[in-house]
């Protein structure tokens, strides 16, 4: 007579149809609540790992591609001619792919490659495959893979240091899924998509006011926003072949059309220019002389809406950026890939937490607004100068002498204080459309899943 399983109690108990590798921890981890009313294929039935490879050449210009996490959708990041390009051999990617950055699969950096992106480039960090589309809607396979049981699994199937756990192929292609009917996949993710188009006229609405915003800003300081580099060309056509740029406006020998018009347009505002080193930037450093910490990382942050979360981390388990304390009222400044506005003043809840060196602080003062600086470091004039000083090729950063160099107008205290206080009424509506649109988005992700698991 068998016995049962309660009498081993100290086994645990796999199907052979399910031993798809030997690790214990994903064995016993990695079990995904899927549904039973549609069969479960493994994912390597309808995906193919694609390599083509590319060098760089440096006289060419190359479209790269992004994912933002947790189903943002893959992007176009930019455009850059070769000689710009650090890392020579890379991949090519095709309309219609599926692509997963390795290191933020375990984010849910899950995506189909855009129209826009065909023929765009990757580097060795993200996977590119070929779909099966007889067997499945590459956007289905996306909506699954950014669910939050999915993400749960890609970070028990990933390894490495802090930061830099790296999903493993073969567990994510070994992985069973449910896969519907091509017509009950269609159908899901045009229910989906339907939800999420309200959503997606709603960040139309957000995005108008952000332009708002920065017109405000850049007027108020008395810029002509894109007017004026519009009236800088046609002064300038009938010398078409010739780039004039004052001797006072000049920082370095190399030619940067783009940095030397931002530099021109910036000494047309009303008021003094200043450089940001002329903040208080500080380092306040971390004693380690408790268990635990709260910890805001470059991931914490989200443009639009500031510090979102701060991790609670034991002490002896601290990340090696975790190195600096922040403070209520400090703006800090994502330094790595500050294109991506990774700033934010920090609020009462996040006082006193530790945060990453990739941030600069800058303490509050009661010479200048916080507020002020921090909306303008989200309009084009700041953004471009970040660019113009980044250095590095896979994690393009700007250091903190760099930094100290971007050029800031300066109103007298009594006009930032008008200008924030004016900004501020129309980030309200922001926020309240931000709401709208994250409900929309709850709605659509709850009635998928609820097909799926």
């Amino acid at each position: 007579m068998l016995k049962s399983k309660s009498t081993y109690k100290y086994l645990d108990f796999v199907k052979l149809s399910q031993l798809y590798n030997w690790s214990v921890q994903y064995l016993n981890d990695s079990k995904i609540r899927f549904t039973t009313k549609y069969p479960l294929v493994q994912i390597k039935e309808f995906l193919t790992r694609n390599k083509t490879a590319i060098e760089i050449q440096d006289d060419v210009y190359y479209k790269r591609a992004t994912i933002k996490v947790r189903n943002g959708g893959i992007f176009l990041r930019d455009t850059v001619i070769g000689s710009k390009i650090g890392t020579k051999n890379q991949f090519v990617i095709s309309k219609g792919q599926f692509l997963l950055s390795k290191i933020d699969a375990r984010n849910g950096a899950f995506g189909v490659v855009p129209e826009e992106l065909d023929g765009g480039i990757i580097t060795g960090n993200f996977w590119t495959f070929d779909v099966d589309y007889s067997k499945v809607n590459p956007h289905y396979l996306a909506l699954l893979t950014t669910t939050n049981e999915f993400i749960e699994f890609c970070e028990q199937a990933s390894n490495g240091t802090t930061n830099r756990h790296y999903l493993q192929e073969p567990l994510f292609l070994d992985i069973k899924v449910p896969l519907p009917s091509l017509a009950e996949q269609n159908k899901l993710v045009e229910e989906y998509n339907a939800i999420i188009e309200e959503g997606n006229k709603i960040d139309i609405q957000i995005e108008s006011i952000r332009q708002k915003i920065q017109s405000y800003l850049l007027n108020a300081i008395g810029i002509k926003d894109s007017n004026n580099l519009e009236n800088n060309k046609t002064a300038e056509c009938q010398y078409k072949y010739l780039k004039f740029t004052n001797l006072s406006d000049i920082n370095r020998w190399d030619y940067w059309n783009q940095e030397q018009s931002i530099t021109t347009l910036l000494h047309t505002t009303k008021y003094p220019i200043v450089t940001l080193g002329s903040y208080n930037l500080i380092h306040r450093k971390w004693v380690r002389d408790s268990n635990t910490f709260r910890y805001v990382e470059i991931g914490s942050v989200e443009p639009l809406r500031g510090i979102v979360n701060a991790e609670e981390l034991s002490t002896d388990k601290a990340p090696s950026r975790a190195t600096q304390i922040i403070k209520e009222g400090d703006l800090i400044i994502g330094t790595t890939r500050p294109y991506l506005k990774k700033f934010a003043i920090v609020p009462s809840e996040y006082d006193s937490c530790v945060c990453s060196s990739g941030f600069q602080v800058i303490a509050a003062n009661k010479n200048y607004n916080l507020n002020f600086l921090y909306e303008y470091l989200h309009t084009y004039l700041a953004i471009n100068q970040f660019e113009f000083y980044m250095t590095g090729a896979l994690y393009p950063a700007i250091t903190n002498k760099d930094l100290k160099k971007v050029l800031v107008p300066f109103p007298p205290l009594e006009i930032q204080n008008d200008i924030v206080q004016y900004i501020q009424v129309l980030k309200e509506k922001v926020q309240s459309l931000i709401q709208q649109a994250s409900i929309a988005h709850t709605i659509a992700k709850k009635r998928f899943e609820t097909q799926i698991f």
